[in-house]
């Protein structure tokens, strides 16, 4: 189980993690050793509940598929075992930000002295403008 938050956890059975060749620079490491990983995690089977799946397939980003798996690749490591451990945690952190939500926003009014204290303000700087103005 890979934990995501508190109450939250993802299960491993509905993560298939393939090696799969890196890209880029590297020279004879790179096309001789299969460092990258491949991480695909099958929403509807992580164990997550069913409005929580739906915020995850519903969140926008390019690496969750129409087919609700979130694909996640890492290959900025030469280790195998550097490139897993840091998918996990792009997995953990993507979950974990589909799933926050914000707090509502209460309406308020803004105080009696607050709105007189406005209309003070606004009536002074009235007063200066006015008298800046042209004597006729």
């Amino acid at each position: 189980m890979l934990l995501v938050k508190p109450g939250v956890s993802i299960d491993e059975d509905a993560i298939k993690i393939s090696q799969i060749r890196s890209s880029g620079p590297g020279g004879q490491n790179v096309n001789k050793v299969a460092s990258a990983v491949e991480l695909r995690l099958d929403i509807t089977r992580s164990g997550l509940s069913y409005a929580q799946q739906q915020r995850l397939k519903n969140y926008s980003d390019q690496r969750i598929t129409a087919q609700a798996e979130v694909v996640i690749k890492a290959q900025m490591h030469r280790t195998y075992q550097l490139n897993l451990d840091d998918a996990k945690k792009r997995l953990v952190e993507l979950v974990a930000k589909a799933l926050h939500q914000n707090k509502k926003r209460k309406k308020t009014k803004p105080t009696k002295a607050s709105v007189r204290r406005r209309l003070d303000k606004k009536s002074q700087r009235s007063s200066k403008k006015a008298l800046r103005s042209k004597v006729l």
